[in-house]
C-alpha cells in the first residue's frame, strides 16, 4: 500500500523559510513522479513543483526562484524548500505521486496517490 506523509508545515512570518518533507512508502514501481501542490483558502489546488525518478524537475512559474524541490532516495523522501515566504503562500501543501511518465501530469487529478497535507500559514 502506497503512503505519502507530509510534515514540516507551520506558522511563520513573512520572509522566513520552511522545508516540507514527503516520506513515500510502499511504492514499488520503477518510475515515479512526485509533485508538491498547494490549496490556498477558498482557491483551487495548484501544482507548484515536481520531480521524477530520473531527477527531472519542474516548477510553476509563480514559484520559480523561491521554491526548491529535491529528493533523498535513501530516505524515500521528497523535500520542498520555500524561501522568502509571503502571506500569499498560506495554503495546505500536499505531496502526490504518479506512476505515469508525464511529470507533472497534465491534470492534478491524474496523480495516483496523495498525502494528507501539511498547513503553512504565513503572517505579515
Amino acid at each position: 500500500q502506497v503512503q505519502l506523509v507530509e510534515s514540516g508545515g507551520g506558522s511563520v512570518q513573512s520572509g522566513g523559510s520552511l522545508r516540507l518533507s514527503c516520506v513515500v512508502s510502499g511504492y514499488t514501481y520503477s518510475y515515479y513522479c512526485v509533485g508538491w501542490l498547494r490549496q490556498p483558502p477558498g482557491k483551487e489546488r495548484e501544482g507548484v513543483a515536481s520531480i521524477d525518478s530520473d531527477g527531472r524537475i519542474n516548477y510553476a512559474d509563480s514559484v520559480k526562484g523561491r521554491f526548491t524541490i529535491s529528493q533523498d532516495n535513501a530516505k524515500k523522501t521528497v523535500y520542498l524548500e520555500i524561501d522568502n515566504l509571503t502571506p500569499e503562500d498560506t495554503a495546505m501543501y500536499y505531496c502526490a505521486a504518479s506512476v505515469e511518465t508525464a511529470c507533472p501530469p497534465s491534470s492534478n487529478d491524474e496523480y495516483d496517490y496523495w498525502g494528507q497535507g501539511t498547513q503553512v500559514t504565513v503572517s505579515s
